[in-house]
């Protein structure tokens, strides 16, 4: 049996991940860990985090472990959660910060200008509470979970793909974003399947039985 590894970068609450996967695979390995050699050795990696993205960068090569999820994008399978599909990315205007360059592309704030609603209702930053995901395509990880379900989100910024083929899901706040990514063994959400009740342990559970092919 092989562990499923949460990458541990000291940002974040790691415990709710930890516990949900070990909800949804019981007689599975769960590990938090900063330790690459145990990322490296692990069937499958989670990539959570939260936090601004300079800080969440600089503590992750603080702890050398770049070239560990760089790896584990590229060769099994790979779930990044919330700042940890933006660090994926290119760059971020949150700091003038580099990401890790898995993924063309950058990241932005929620423009002030667009913050209303089709009433003219004043919505806020962060996008924080319940929000639709509309599916855009027909991947493994969406087994069993409705098109247009919802999910929970803590965020100010989303991430811009250089090539729009990879958006696996969208949400609208108020205009379209989006909200999930999928490429080869990695896929990667901006909401918190972990915080996401009955649709985000489904999530949870597909990640643990997927083979990484799609």
């Amino acid at each position: 049996m092989t562990d499923i590894a949460v990458v541990d970068y000291g940002m974040g609450n790691l415990r709710s991940v930890s516990k949900a996967l070990e909800h949804v695979a019981p007689n599975q390995n769960v590990i938090v860990t900063s330790d690459p050699a145990r990322i490296a050795a692990a069937g499958r990696v989670v990539f959570p985090g939260q936090g601004a993205m300079p800080d969440c960068m600089r503590e992750l090569d603080a702890r050398g472990l770049r070239d560990s999820i760089i790896a584990a994008a590229a060769e099994k399978p790979f779930l990044g959660i919330c700042i940890g599909l933006q660090m994926l990315f290119e760059h971020s205007e949150e700091g003038d910060a580099a990401g890790l360059g898995i993924l063309k592309g950058r990241v932005q704030r929620f423009a002030a200008a667009d913050m209303q609603d089709e009433h003219g209702i004043k919505l806020k930053v962060p996008h924080m509470g319940w929000n639709r995901v509309h599916q855009q395509m027909d991947h493994p990880l969406w087994r069993g979970i409705a098109d247009g379900e919802r999910f929970y989100y803590v965020h100010s910024y989303y991430v811009v793909p250089e090539d729009q083929d990879l958006e696996a899901g969208y949400s609208e706040y108020p205009k379209r974003f989006t909200c999930a990514i999928a490429r080869g063994n990695l896929f990667a959400v901006q909401f918190h399947p972990e915080k996401s009740h009955d649709a985000g342990l489904q999530l949870l559970s597909n990640f643990v039985q997927w083979d990484g092919v799609f």
